[in-house]
């Protein structure tokens, strides 16, 4: 008895932390990003103050999160 009390609590505990961490606020992503000429997204990565976005020609493009300016561009050889 006191078995199955015990893991109905376990099973219960299990299911309320696993709503918590589905229902965390994830981090912050643009609403949009204008890339430059043609080019388009193959990729995206993000750090703290930064995010990046690797285009299909072979480029990684790293902008400013607060203002969404490019910050630097660099070509991959």
């Amino acid at each position: 008895m006191a078995l199955t009390v015990v893991m109905i609590a376990g099973f219960l505990v299990l299911i309320a932390a696993l709503v918590m961490r589905l229902n965390a606020v994830g981090p912050s992503l643009p609403d949009s990003v204008t890339l430059p000429g043609d080019a388009r997204a193959a990729a995206f990565t993000q750090g703290s103050d930064w995010f990046a976005v690797v285009t299909t020609d072979d480029r990684i493009l790293i902008y400013d999160r607060l203002t969404g300016r490019l910050r630097q561009s660099l070509t991959i050889e």
